[in-house]
């Protein structure tokens, strides 16, 4: 059904419903996904951690056995070498050169002693760096279930300090913000564009996010209002409306309808939010 510019829209028009807004089945299976991909990260670095501890103990047993035969061959390959260093320069060996020869062969074992004291100590090193690195990993699977926690915690408490409400065009209650420290409860749920605005009486309507408003008239004893609004180059009139009523509207390629509600009327002048679908690059510009 168009509707005609500068036309009214009877109030006594039934109500239009539509499924449940997609962007809340959307909403879910993100939280879903990101609880997922931190319980996988945990188990990751569970493994993690549990192979570096295996691969650790095998290394030193490794090391054991090796620093065993070291000191073995060492000796040999220490008294080989000198005496060869002697026997290449005489044939004939004295008693004097044979002495040469075992001092020789006790400074050679003496330093690789030193190399094989430093080749512990680096490996040393390298176990105290893995359990800095597992302790870190530990570490960070802890404070991200922490913070798993936390942010269910507060998206809770968030929702609990919003009122519900039913829209034009959906039957399911909806969260609305009646002030503006609850509309910035609203804006941390990031589920949807919060627009907040003020109007007064103007002769032309005012731009609020991707649509403009006009108010018509105010009645602040009895806390209603008549408004106009100007959506896909059609003008909307919303008339006689309560404070706190959700209003919603449906926008040309939005996949969910706008919201718009009012939390504060008083004389020749109104304030609320306009809240908006996420897909952002759906939203109808306003007329001008």
């Amino acid at each position: 059904m168009s509707i005609t510019p500068g036309s009214n829209i009877p109030d006594s028009a039934p109500p239009q419903v539509s499924p449940l807004p997609r962007w809340i089945y959307f909403a879910f299976v993100v939280l879903l996904g990101g609880v997922g991909y931190l319980g996988y990260a945990a188990y990751s670095a569970h493994t993690e951690l549990a192979s570096h501890e295996s691969d650790l103990a095998k290394v030193q047993d490794a090391n054991g056995q090796l620093a065993a035969r070291l000191d073995q061959a060492n000796a040999r390959i220490a008294e080989l070498r000198g005496k060869l260093e002697v026997t290449s320069q005489h044939v004939n060996l004295t008693q004097a050169e044979i002495a040469r020869a075992q001092s020789l062969a006790a400074q050679i074992q003496e330093d690789q002693k030193a190399s094989d004291s430093k080749l512990t100590a680096q490996i040393g090193q390298v176990k105290t760096e893995s359990d800095a690195k597992i302790n870190a990993v530990s570490s960070d699977v802890t404070g991200a279930k922490t913070d798993i926690a936390s942010t269910k915690s507060d998206l809770e408490a968030t929702k609990a300090k919003l009122s519900s409400a039913v829209g034009d065009l959906n039957n399911q209650g909806d969260l609305i913000a009646k002030n503006h420290e609850e509309v910035e409860e609203l804006k941390r749920l990031g589920e949807r564009n919060i627009y907040e605005f003020s109007l007064g009486k103007t002769k032309s309507p005012q731009k609020v996010g991707p649509i403009q408003l006009m108010l018509k008239s105010v009645d602040s004893k009895h806390y209603r209002y008549t408004v106009m609004m100007v959506v896909d180059d059609k003008e909307i009139e919303k008339k006689d409306r309560t404070l706190d009523e959700l209003m919603q509207f449906a926008v040309a390629g939005a996949r969910s309808p706008y919201e718009l509600v009012v939390n504060n009327v008083s004389k020749d002048k109104i304030s609320g939010y306009l809240s908006t679908p996420k897909d952002v690059a759906s939203a109808a510009p306003a007329s001008k």
